[in-house]
């Protein structure tokens, strides 16, 4: 059989079609340069020869990242998702408008602007410098000479003017404000902004999809000022016989002509028994070999909808083989390991062990976080980047929030918060809460919201995480669903469970609210939510609070970093932590109400400084 492949592989050579353009797939792959982040040539739309792809994706291959020119401005590709159509750039390197300016050398002088382009920026991005604004009054450079830095620092939206139009984010009007605007600028430029791009809404895709379905290469006029689409087909070098074969006489034709068909009639029946093994093996297999979990979650959401999928190896090498040096966290059904992606990211990656006496719960909540966070979006909520269903392993990846948990700052003091900024994530927390209750449908019961699963950014805003026990109201399995909640048992953190929900097994989103005054209660008093060196009948938190405000005795509870001018804010948020706390929970305020009283609680608080 070796010898027939032989022949028939000498006889396809000779009839090899003949390129007669300069755009082809075999042309890509002769560039010997890397073009990061692409491990090979740039797929398609992209191209680093000029007139192939699309010509909004004209690349310059270059190390450690290849460019791309939008409107003029020149921006380094930092990472590129195929599954949703996205890249991330950095505006390239600029020098200093004038020796007296501050450098920032990643914010351009002009505005980015993609107007004209296939590209708009993602929300995740517009949400990231939706909230931004500069303390009154603004520290500003040398306006006459750096123009365009005085000009950002008062109006930072105008770097990105699309985020204007497309992104509106009406709970961040009364958001802090920053001193440094042009460092966050900058910080979050060399970080990366991701723009995304809709092939179904340019034409050009629309022109190549018909291309492609006649076997042709896509490319434009690229001498052309408007660059029009073009499709390059390609010619073979001979239609019927190579013109040495015409060359010989009759019988020798037919000999030739006999040796082919033979041979191509033994290739013929040797692929078709492999493929038919083949398939006999996969139909035999399949039933044990593919992933339970897999399938379960292909089941519930289409595999465009669900997060990338990273394999076990790949995580593997970026944890150093989940090196115990780079463990960040630990819990009881996993660990939390840095790592550092193929693309430089930086992230976090939980490992559910799938030998764990507890192994059905830890897939249950490995699917549940999955199906969640790929449903809901909010500028305050952790995100999945990925997962991985390994036999050796469930893993889950997610951002990387270097400055540790609420819990932490909290109650082993890493760094002292004033009562303003817990002021703030108590509000910050409680959006994410309204959002997940009233925004989504079927609501969402976040389950386990504690100090430890509130992550604080550098910039003290916060990010939810760990939603591995959530539920959806809705009916599922052998639960049942009615008036606005779920039959189901009772899980979740000791001293956050709300009572009534352990007593009457029936979840509702006032559940959410009682874990939510038990952090309230945290940021007020410093203390944790069950101590066991506390009285036996103070042990949890909600106990000790509730009793002490009831006589009268708040002061005694309340952290000592407190100022004095405080004191209103604080008793306010306490009286509302104590009705979020409430045993019966028809007592107790929904996240709506929640938040509108932090929000009045802010007010006077900043009324008050002024």
């Amino acid at each position: 059989m070796s010898s027939a492949l032989f022949i028939i592989i000498f006889f396809l050579y000779l009839f090899r079609p003949c390129n007669t353009q300069t755009c082809s797939s075999n042309n890509t792959n002769k560039n010997p340069n890397p073009c990061p982040p692409f491990s090979s040539h740039p797929p398609f739309p992209f191209s680093s020869t000029s007139g192939c792809g699309h010509p909004s994706f004209q690349i310059t291959c270059a190390s450690p990242h290849s460019l791309i020119s939008i409107n003029n401005l020149s921006f380094s590709i930092l990472s590129y998702n195929s599954n949703t159509s996205s890249i991330t750039l950095s505006p390239h390197p600029l020098p200093t408008p004038h020796p007296n300016c501050p450098s920032f050398p990643s914010i351009p002088t002009r505005s980015i602007n993609l107007s004209a382009t296939p590209f708009r920026v993602s929300a995740a991005t517009c949400s990231r410098l939706s909230f931004l604004r500069p303390c009154s009054p603004p520290s500003l450079p040398n306006c006459s000479h750096c123009p365009s830095q005085c000009h950002l620092i008062k109006t930072p939206s105008h770097l990105l003017p699309d985020c204007r139009s497309t992104h509106h984010s009406p709970q961040y009007s009364d958001s802090p404000c920053l001193t440094d605007i042009l460092g966050y600028l900058q910080l979050s430029l060399k970080n990366g902004i991701q723009l995304d791009w809709d092939q179904s809404r340019d034409p050009y895709f629309t022109n190549c999809t018909v291309c492609r379905a006649n076997n042709g290469t896509c490319g434009f006029n690229s001498s052309s000022q408007n660059k029009p689409f073009l499709c390059f087909r390609y010619r073979s070098q001979s239609t019927l016989t190579p013109p040495w074969i015409r060359k010989f006489k009759p019988n020798k034709m037919v000999f030739f002509s006999t040796v082919i068909a033979i041979t191509s009639l033994l290739l013929l029946i040797s692929v078709a028994t492999a493929i038919l093994r083949s398939a006999r093996s996969k139909a035999s297999s399949v039933a044990t070999q593919q992933d339970p979990t897999t399938l379960f979650l292909h089941h519930h959401r289409s595999a465009s909808l669900l997060p990338p999928v990273f394999t076990y190896d790949d995580l593997a090498a970026a944890t150093h083989n989940f090196d115990p040096k780079r463990k960040i966290g630990d819990g009881g059904f996993g660990s939390v390991y840095l790592a550092q992606l193929r693309d430089g990211r930086l992230a976090a990656v939980k490992y559910l062990h799938r030998n764990h006496s507890s192994a059905a719960f830890s897939t249950k909540s490995f699917c549940n976080e999955i199906l969640i966070l790929s449903s809901i979006h909010h500028a305050n909520l952790v995100k999945l980047h990925g997962y991985c269903s390994d036999p050796r392993g469930l893993l889950l990846v997610y951002d990387y929030i270097p400055n540790g948990t609420l819990a932490e700052h909290l109650h082993h003091r890493k760094g002292s918060l004033t009562w303003q900024v817990r002021l703030d994530i108590a509000l910050q927390t409680a959006l994410v809460m309204e959002y997940l209750h009233f925004s989504v449908v079927p609501p969402v019961v976040h389950r386990d919201i504690t100090s430890s699963n509130i992550f604080v950014e550098r910039d003290m805003r916060i990010k939810v995480g760990d939603f591995g026990l959530s539920r959806l109201l809705v009916v599922q399995d052998t639960t049942s669903s009615s008036n606005g909640f779920v039959w189901t048992g009772p899980q979740g953190t000791p001293g956050y469970l709300d009572p009534d929900y352990h007593r009457s097994f029936r979840l509702t989103e006032k559940s959410d609210v009682y874990s939510f005054g038990v952090v309230l209660l945290e940021l007020i008093s410093g203390k944790k939510a069950v101590d066991q060196s506390r009285d036996k009948r103070e042990m949890a938190l909600a106990d000790l609070v509730v009793s002490r405000i009831q006589m009268g005795q708040l002061h005694q509870v309340l952290d000592p970093v407190f100022k004095l001018g405080d004191s209103d804010g604080v008793a306010a948020v306490a009286e509302l932590a104590f009705r979020c706390v409430a045993a019966d929970k028809d007592d107790r305020p929904d996240s709506r109400e929640v938040v509108e009283e932090l929000r009045r609680v802010r007010s006077r608080t900043a009324a008050a400084k002024e």
